[in-house]
């Protein structure tokens, strides 16, 4: 969902609500537990390892980064 969000152009979706949705994933990856946590970031490496198209490896290894996942500690 957050790869058609991001990558959608104003004739797909409006951009105020791209945020609201984007802001609302946020939102709830920010109340995971640190075993939640650990799991999608494990899942979401192995799905950017096994993606073969560029632009969408860049965004699954960005993802954590972008999304808070990851301290900045």
């Amino acid at each position: 969902m957050t790869w058609f969000i991001d990558g959608a152009d104003d004739d797909q979706m409006d951009l105020d609500d791209a945020v609201k949705a984007l802001e609302g994933v946020a939102a709830v990856l920010k109340q995971l537990s640190s075993d939640q946590r650990r799991d999608l970031l494990d899942v979401l490496g192995e799905m950017a390892e096994a993606e073969a198209e560029p632009a969408r490896r860049e965004f699954l290894e960005a993802f954590p980064q972008d999304f808070g996942l990851i301290d900045e500690s």
